[in-house]
């Protein structure tokens, strides 16, 4: 064994042992879900931005950078980091107050059990792409640091046995502090990689001159309707993709305090958006390091640029510390991304057919995150070859049409109803599906596609899907809730008479 092999064993092993401590707080269903809602602010914030610096960020984004400039980076980091500062600014401070385990609660209390349960349908799915991305980085990460004696598949296997030990027993409680251990990796890893980086390289000047004359730091898209219609497409598929998911909410709910709530994913979106420029400085610095090598990865596998500089031009204890600063990032996202859909089946879906005890819920939580796990890892290694980024957008356009206008009107536009929140979700995912799976279709036929494919094809490659979907699913919210209900007419009766009573009530005590 090398040592590198044997640093990152050992890592491995220590990431374990802090999972499995952190399990022994767990003694409630809400300790496994929002650890008891008593995370100070450095944890929620950690917590947070551990979460969101996964694979895609460390391995995909700077693939993405170098391909196509900060125009290809939209989505991530840009898009992901203001998901958590709006959901800090906007969301946190009142869904904090309703004192809910998972977001799927509230389209229960504010809409339906019906709503409810799509939604937690369609966050759940969200996720599929999202952890099998992680398990594909892991599988990719040992792969290298065996030289190939561990397949990729072996890989997936073994990382997500890994993670699956701590998570399984801990909860979120050994999230966060697994999260507070491995941000620490992080930034020291990957701070001292991009300095040894721009050494080698000539100067951190030389990187960025390198970048400006290969036009990388263009950042709007081509000056045409199809150019901007795509780009504003990418941008709010994880800025607002995000929101409406269980991972996010966890950590608001987990805080100690309303205040912390708020503050929590705002530090951390900051936090993200300025070190995500960290990977994607050492993978430019790569083309001035090892020019051949990089420009050869980049036509056959982009995400292989970073960790080859590594591997091959810095020394073993810099390797050491980029792959525990990979495996930080990686470990973190699988072990909450497995976490938030469990939590979300047990409470949104499970608990709607079977009365459940907190001794059994907690039960019924694990065994869920077992089962789910299997199945990311199946799908992983079934999507084998497809690359992270691609993995993590796609994953994330689930709740843009399906969730997201639910939960922004059911918060602050008192005349939403239930009917609109249905129209909604029927619209947004309708007219996704109209516009993806034909090209979906075509994509796997190839050269067989006949002309009718073709054209039902066409609309999607001409308008992006989820900007179709988020579009329809925002009018199916507006016209299904003026649309004169029954229930409509029930909620605004009940709402009239809440503040008919809060009158009443600060009349008397002003009387007194």
């Amino acid at each position: 064994m090398t040592p590198l092999i044997s640093f990152v064993v050992l890592y491995l092993l220590v990431s374990i042992g802090i999972g499995l401590y952190a399990a022994t707080r767990v003694k409630s269903s809400a300790d496994y879900a929002v650890a008891g809602r008593s995370l100070p602010l450095i944890m929620i914030i950690t917590t947070t931005f551990a979460t969101w610096f996964g694979s895609e960020t460390v391995l995909g984004v700077p693939a993405k950078f170098i391909e196509g400039g900060l125009e290809q980076t939209v989505s991530d980091p840009f898009g992901a980091g203001m998901a958590l500062i709006l959901v800090g600014a906007f969301f946190a401070a009142r869904l904090y107050k309703m004192n809910l385990i998972t977001i799927g609660q509230f389209y229960r209390q504010r809409y339906s059990r019906g709503v409810e349960l799509f939604s937690a349908a369609v966050i759940m799915i969200s996720y599929l792409g999202w952890v099998a991305a992680q398990v594909t980085a892991l599988g990719l990460v040992f792969s290298l640091l065996s030289g190939g004696a561990i397949t990729t598949v072996q890989g997936m296997v073994i990382g997500t046995v890994v993670v699956l030990t701590y998570t399984v027993f801990g909860g979120m409680w050994s999230v966060a502090l697994t999260d507070f251990f491995q941000m620490i990796i992080i930034i020291a890893g990957l701070t001292l990689i991009a300095w040894f980086a721009a050494d080698l390289a000539g100067g951190a000047g030389k990187v960025i001159e390198y970048a400006a004359t290969q036009d990388m730091f263009s950042f709007w898209p081509e000056m045409t309707l199809h150019g901007w219609l795509f780009w504003i497409a990418a941008a709010i598929t994880l800025m607002l993709g995000s929101i409406p998911q269980q991972d996010v909410f966890q950590r608001v709910m987990s805080a100690q305090d309303s205040k912390t709530a708020v503050r929590g994913p705002i530090i951390g979106g900051l936090s993200y958006i300025a070190f995500a420029f960290v990977p994607i400085f050492i993978g430019v610095a790569a083309f001035l390091v090892i020019p051949d090598v990089a420009n050869t990865l980049l036509k056959e596998d982009s995400q292989k640029i970073l960790p080859t500089l590594v591997l091959e031009k810095m020394p073993i204890w810099l390797q050491v510390l980029f792959f525990g600063a990979l495996l930080s990032a990686i470990m973190s996202t699988a072990s909450a991304t497995l976490l938030a859909p469990s939590t979300t089946f047990v409470e949104n879906i499970l608990k709607n057919f079977r009365s459940l005890t907190d001794k059994s819920e907690l039960k019924a939580m694990r065994v869920t995150l077992f089962v789910l796990a299997v199945c990311v890892l199946i799908y992983a290694i079934i999507m084998e070859g497809t690359p992270i980024y691609e993995l993590v957008a796609l994953a994330y356009e689930f709740p843009v049409v399906g969730a997201f206008w639910p939960l922004v009107c059911g918060m602050f536009w008192r005349r939403s109803t239930t009917q609109g929140a249905i129209l909604s979700i029927v619209l947004g995912m309708g007219t996704w599906l109209a516009l993806t799976l034909p090209g979906f279709i075509a994509g796997l036929v190839g050269d067989n596609a006949g002309p009718m494919l073709t054209a039902l094809a066409a609309p999607g490659a001409a308008f992006p899907p989820v900007l179709g979907g988020f579009i329809m699913a925002g009018i199916g919210m507006v016209i299904g809730s003026l649309l004169p209900t029954e229930g409509n007419r029930i909620y605004l009766a009940g709402r009239h008479h809440e503040k008919m009573h809060a009158a009443h009530a600060h009349g008397t005590q002003a009387a007194r």
